[in-house]
């Protein structure tokens, strides 16, 4: 994921103001180390960090029109570039990236044109207005602030805006800014954005054409790239269908038809053996990292500044996935197709097996795709782009959610008397008898959210370390030190007090979720069973009776952290390439 960076009519057009987008600029150069830009306009400023994923060569930003009087900064991937190129016949491109046909398409309603994941500043200098647009669902990160002169700030992170607006807010997914109006618009309305209960029949043919489709438009690349392998469903699934589909491929073209997969998690964790098992049924070079709990622990401030949250479901989850990204990245990799959304489309967290009715479990899975960009897509796009790396994820193309979210939910619904376990329409479609995508255990592997399967002795560890850094008279004056959002356990005080530290201004805390929450659920569906209310944890064994790992009802949890010997693969080869750790 690149990094951009837009001040937009400022009062300040001096030397000393563009320094200063500079040196805001550089706070984003982890997610874009192959090239900065910086495109100055009287008091528009439009500055880009790059990380080349198409043309690394020539496609340096920000990017123009023929002309150079459209000037477009842009974060992400537009998978139909190439087609919507060939309609724009009569334009002359310079560059061959694919974020190039934005600043051509401009003129018309085109963002709902774009298949892709994106976050872009788009500038017209023939009259100084601007709109700025984020994907369907927030898979990239994306900020808007106002400054006291009014001005107006864009940034893919807080850190390139908090200290410099008055205020500030996360941008909303699916919507697009214009200056000419002064306010969002959302462009993005699909069907179920309503929450209808849709009545389409579940076929699971048209559902696993659906996913390769999503899959294989992502194989789009001109560098070295792999998968993340978890070993549950979801992620499996995905290295299934690319390494099926990976031959004759650019990418196949570029680096061989021989796809690397990676791994994290305590030694002896769930997530492990799994992926190493799935990983010897596909034939992947697979990289297993091992992390300790103290590695963990050492990393979370690193962890909480570049998150920029201080929910705790996702601290737990993007700490792995934050030492596993660095790993990732000193092999040479600079791209990854991963697993989210799976479970907010088709009601995978164990807590849907409470869900009361069809209506009520579909319902949910609209309100958890709408959050994601607060928790999942956050988590992936920030965890991996510290390290300038960037996370692909199929099962939330636009494409794909709409064929999924059409199906009758009752198809959904989880009926352990039939035989019908979370994600049941998902595993049905890829049970494949003649050429299996996967072994049938682990197509029926139970849900494991990720900060659990990397190991459970990882939150075991997390919450006997906050303990004994939070003490129970902190506890008591919590919701006067902290009125918004007040923290319940001492693991959500210790991190807020560390977001507050990096990020102190009241805008940067209303820019985080919160509400009451068991196993991932949203608040709405903790009312699903009344003994949730005494367990509110987001981790997946708080589904007492349904994980099978669940808590002691009774003792609850074990302090103790488990010993781990760290052990990371020494060097990784694509065709014909090298590359040392």
């Amino acid at each position: 994921m690149c990094g951009i960076l837009a001040v937009l009519g400022c009062s300040d057009d001096s030397q000393a103001k563009r320094v200063r987008v500079l040196e805001l600029s550089r706070r984003l150069k982890h997610r874009g180390p192959d090239w900065s830009g910086l495109y100055q306009h009287g008091d528009c400023y439009l500055a880009h960090q790059r990380l080349a994923i198409i043309d690394p060569a020539s496609g340096d930003q920000p990017l123009f029109n023929e002309d150079k009087s459209v000037v477009v900064t842009v974060n992400g991937e537009i998978y139909n570039h190439e087609e919507l190129r060939k309609k724009l016949a009569n334009h002359k491109f310079r560059t061959g990236s694919d974020c190039d046909v934005i600043a051509h398409l401009y003129g018309e309603d085109f963002v709902d044109m774009l298949d892709g994941i994106f976050s872009f500043v788009l500038l017209d200098t023939r009259d100084n207005s601007f709109i700025v647009a984020r994907d369907a669902i927030g898979v990239t990160s994306l900020y808007i602030g106002w400054g006291l002169d009014g001005s107006v700030w864009i940034s893919s992170e807080l850190k390139g805006l908090n200290d410099d607006c008055e205020h500030f807010e996360s941008f909303p997914p699916g919507h697009l800014y214009s200056s000419k109006s002064g306010g969002f618009r959302r462009w993005y309305n699909p069907p179920w954005f309503s929450e209808a209960i849709p009545s389409v029949p579940y076929d699971p043919l048209i559902l696993r054409r659906a996913f390769e489709n999503a899959v294989t438009k992502r194989l789009m690349t001109d560098v070295p790239f792999g998968v993340l392998l978890s070993g549950g469903l979801d992620s499996s699934l995905v290295a299934s269908i690319t390494a099926r589909y990976l031959a004759g491929t650019k990418a196949a073209k570029h680096w061989g038809a021989q796809l690397h997969s990676f791994c994290v998690g305590l030694e002896g964790s769930p997530d492990l053996k799994a992926a190493r098992e799935v990983a010897d049924y596909l034939g992947t070079v697979h990289h297993e990292f091992h992390f300790t709990v103290q590695d963990g622990i050492d990393a979370i401030e690193d962890v909480i500044y570049h998150i920029e949250t201080y929910d705790v479901t996702t601290i737990r989850a993007s700490t792995p996935m934050f030492l596993m990204s660095r790993k990732i990245k000193s092999l040479g990799v600079k791209m990854v197709i991963s697993g989210e959304g799976s479970d907010e489309i088709f009601g995978g967290y164990l807590y849907f097996h409470k869900a009361p009715n069809k209506d009520e479990f579909h319902r949910e899975t609209c309100r958890k795709i709408k959050a994601l960009h607060q928790y999942d897509c956050l988590r992936a796009n920030k965890a991996t782009s510290a390290w300038g790396l960037e996370a692909q994820v199929p099962f939330l193309d636009k494409e794909f959610i709409n064929v999924a979210m059409s199906i009758d939910p009752e198809a959904k619904m989880i009926k352990n008397d039939e035989g019908r376990i979370e994600k049941w329409v998902l595993r049905r479609a890829f049970d494949e008898e003649e050429h299996p995508y996967l072994p049938k255990h682990i197509l029926y592997r139970q849900k494991e959210q990720f900060s659990d399967g990397v190991g459970y002795s990882w939150i075991d560890g997390l919450k006997a370390h906050t303990a004994r850094h939070v003490t129970d008279k902190m506890m008591s004056n919590a919701s006067f030190i902290f009125p918004h959002n007040t923290p319940t356990t001492k693991e959500a005080y210790y991190y807020r007090m560390i977001f507050e530290r990096f990020f102190p201004q009241n805008s940067a805390r209303l820019t985080v979720p919160g509400g009451a929450s068991v196993a991932c659920s949203t608040a709405k569906a903790v009312e699903w069973d009344a003994a949730w209310k005494n367990n509110l944890d987001p981790s997946g064994r708080a589904a007492l009776g349904v994980h099978l790992s669940a808590y002691d009802a009774e003792t609850h949890l074990s302090n103790k952290p488990s010993k781990v010997i760290d052990s990371i693969p020494r060097m990784m080869d694509f065709p014909g390439v090298a590359i040392q750790s």
